[in-house]
């Protein structure tokens, strides 16, 4: 698997990883997954940001945590502040990485704004690509990170 850790995103675009991290650090999220049949499932989570890296906590008898362990696929969004896009969107599409590393965990915990369960399974999510959209004035303002597809 290779694509970009957050801190490789924030190294090379700067301003698309601040405005990410304003939309996604500790706000409720909506991460796309595969499901075994090929179908796209949604859930709500809570990404945590922090030292370079990007994580989410996931229970591990979810249908979330079956679709993550499988084929590792996602897409997640921000959460939307009224219909318009005024706080505009952010995107990320890769594959996650399961972390079972004490020390990553012990890491996530201490970036994180909230105290997961124990039990909860621990994920990096691995960039293949980042949007950000704003709306100024109505128009969407399209960045894409990286800029060019590999």
């Amino acid at each position: 698997m290779r694509g970009f850790s957050w801190g490789e995103l924030e190294a090379s675009d700067p301003e698309i990883a601040s405005f990410g991290r304003q939309r996604l650090d500790g706000k409720v999220a909506y991460l796309a997954t595969v499901r075994d049949d090929q179908k796209p499932r949604l859930h709500p989570v809570t990404p945590v940001i922090g030292e370079g890296r990007c994580f989410v906590f996931v229970e591990p008898s979810t249908p979330k945590a079956k679709d993550l362990l499988d084929s590792g696929w996602y897409s997640l969004h921000c959460g939307m502040n009224d219909s318009s896009g005024s706080s505009g969107e952010f995107i990320l599409n890769g594959q996650v990485q399961v972390l079972d590393d004490p020390d990553a965990r012990s890491l996530a915990e201490s970036v994180s704004s909230y105290r997961p369960a124990a039990r909860a399974l621990l994920f990096e999510l691995i960039i293949d690509e980042a949007h950000a959209i704003e709306y100024p004035f109505g128009r969407a303002l399209r960045k894409r990170w990286p800029s060019s597809t590999r």
